[in-house]
């Protein structure tokens, strides 16, 4: 599949004739796609399906990429999947059906807070795994960070009320924590071994954990607690912003919480307030 990849690239140079800095963007959406792939153990590009490419986009989408590079992204899938076609490659285009992705404006999906209880409740803190994953799919929650966030919090970062975060663009903040994320906390704290840069969360070799391991948690349990919904990390920071303003939070103090520098980033979650009072009025009135 790497061999595909470099042919394809050649075959810009020569027949396409596509500006380096096209090439090399090309190329590294393809590299990345690539290495996302391992978690499916695809072996050739024929057993790829569509929710595949899906998931890759999504995820890059909820890593906070720019529509601009996710809109590259696709095109390069689709661009390469024309040349497996004519190559020979493939038998069939998988990306045919896929539409540019004017899908990441939409309003982002949320769990139900019965959806969320099942899925927290998904990993067993009787073990070190189980604790950490527990605590990870907790502290999403009950704070809302993003997942680049969580990844880069150190022990230290943590008290009994507050979590220290850096944002987007170095930008500090405090954000409160709620009891049972702490002590989800300090119970997979009590299996953790040291790591580097004292990082909360570590995985294999005792490293900080990576976005696309907490991707991959996320996944396993939301499989696990039988959600039907694609899921991401990024998916628990909308259902945060959206239960705190179903319960009457004010929009600016989401916006504090979310680490938003404008209000507009925000005022989203209004939208997908509304569709769920518009959900309960037409389920639960007896004249809709």
């Amino acid at each position: 599949m790497q061999r595909d990849i470099h042919d394809f690239a050649t075959y810009l140079i020569s027949e396409r004739g596509l500006s380096l800095n096209t090439l090399e963007a090309y190329q590294r959406d393809l590299e990345s796609f690539l290495a996302f792939l391992k978690s499916y153990d695809i072996q050739r590009w024929q057993e790829l399906q569509q929710q595949q490419i899906l998931d890759f986009l999504g995820y890059r989408k909820n890593s906070e990429y720019a529509s601009a590079s996710i809109s590259r992204a696709l095109i390069a899938i689709k661009v390469f999947f024309r040349f497996l076609k004519r190559e020979g490659i493939i038998t069939h285009n998988t990306t045919l059906l896929l539409a540019t992705p004017k899908i990441w404006q939409l309003i982002p999906d949320v769990l139900s807070l019965e959806e969320m209880e099942e899925l927290l409740k998904q990993p067993n803190p009787s073990h070190q795994r189980g604790a950490r994953d527990r605590a990870i799919l907790e502290v999403l929650y009950a704070s809302g960070l993003r997942v680049s966030e969580l990844c880069g919090i150190s022990i230290q970062d943590v008290d009994d009320e507050f979590l220290r975060i850096k944002g987007k663009g170095g930008k500090e903040r405090l954000v409160p924590i709620g009891k049972k994320a702490i002590f989800a906390i300090d119970r997979y704290l009590h299996f953790r071994d040291g790591g580097i840069e004292e990082a909360l969360f570590v995985g294999k070799g005792s490293r900080r954990m990576s976005r696309v391991t907490i991707w991959r948690i996320v996944k396993h349990y939301a499989k696990l607690a039988g959600i039907v919904k694609t899921i991401f990390p990024h998916t628990f920071r909308h259902s945060f912003a959206t239960h705190l303003l179903d319960n009457g939070a004010d929009l600016r103090i989401i916006q504090e919480l979310l680490g938003h520098s404008s209000i507009t980033s925000t005022d989203r979650y209004t939208h997908v307030s509304c569709s769920h009072l518009q959900n309960a009025f037409h389920v639960s009135h007896p004249r809709p």
